[in-house]
């Protein structure tokens, strides 16, 4: 009686689709899980700061000079200010200020940047000459100093900050774009596309934009907290967000005049600022890992 050996032929395995070896590349980098659990973590707390905070009247203008400089407890998480507010509830509430300005900065610069960058890198020529010269020109200028000037010269407010702080904020991206484009121009797809006669706008936005997303998505990571840092730096200086609204940068000027006695007046949302703006930083820089993880493959 012969025997027969069954050999069982194992299926090929799956293909995992992008997005989950994307994330799981992502979720194996600490540096991108710590910093997306803090922003993660910062944008819940500025959602849902009604609820959170344990006092959310003291985001007005309530006075309680009872309760004034009294020092972190498990009444005051983080103490409370001058005029006897709770500084954790308004810490809360200041996060909202705070992502708000980055969203609706990095929503003008980013796409009039993307925008400049895309006509400067295909079209080439005088198109190029006109905007990069433009945008080098732009470059010279500090953008806080550009910030300050434009907040001296208007009234102090949310939305003159964001205006002041986008006025120069595009450049960057414009660069970065332009960067990119130049590369991707002279490549065999895009030669394809306009054998085959794809419009100018096709070219651009479907063909060469998606090459940019990466890019440009480590950017914007990076430029939220700095975002965040020079809109507290306005504040501190009394020309961003005015009382009685509440302000990171603003909580760490006022309570800057009572250092060093009443130091949490001023530490703990400085230490909020840091935290905020560092797990965006983190953030970015996972995302650049995974990036470049995949454009080496």
């Amino acid at each position: 009686m012969s025997e027969f050996t069954t050999i069982d032929t194992e299926t090929p395995p799956r293909r995992l689709s992008n997005a989950y070896q994307n994330w799981y590349r992502f979720s194996r980098n600490p540096t991108a899980v710590i910093g997306a659990s803090i922003v993660l973590i910062v944008v819940f707390a500025a959602i849902f700061a009604p609820l959170l905070a344990p006092y959310p009247e003291h985001v007005g203008a309530v006075v309680n000079f009872r309760a004034r400089h009294l020092p972190p407890s498990f009444e005051h998480w983080f103490g409370t200010d001058n005029v006897g507010r709770d500084i954790f509830s308004r810490v809360l509430f200041g996060y909202r200020i705070s992502l708000l300005l980055a969203v609706v900065v990095l929503g003008l610069a980013v796409p009039f940047g993307t925008l400049l960058g895309l006509l400067a890198g295909y079209f080439g020529g005088w198109v190029e000459i006109v905007i990069m010269r433009t945008t080098d020109i732009a470059l010279a200028i500090p953008p806080l100093v550009m910030a300050l000037a434009v907040t001296a010269v208007l009234t102090p407010s949310l939305v003159n900050s964001m205006l002041a702080i986008a006025v120069l904020w595009w450049t960057w991206h414009t660069r970065l774009i332009y960067s990119i484009t130049r590369q991707i121009r002279s490549q065999e797809f895009i030669e394809a596309a306009e054998t085959l006669g794809a419009s100018k706008a096709h070219i651009l936005f479907r063909e060469i934009l998606p090459n940019c997303v990466s890019a440009m998505s480590v950017k914007i990571s990076l430029d939220a907290g700095f975002v965040i840092l020079i809109g507290a730096s306005l504040s501190f200086l009394g020309l961003g967000i005015q009382p009685p609204t509440p302000d990171l940068g603003t909580m760490v000027a006022t309570g800057s005049q009572f250092l060093p006695e009443h130091w949490w007046e001023s530490v703990l949302p400085g230490c909020a600022i840091l935290f905020v703006a560092l797990g965006f930083n983190l953030l970015g820089d996972g995302l650049r890992d995974l990036f470049d993880v995949e454009d080496a493959r």
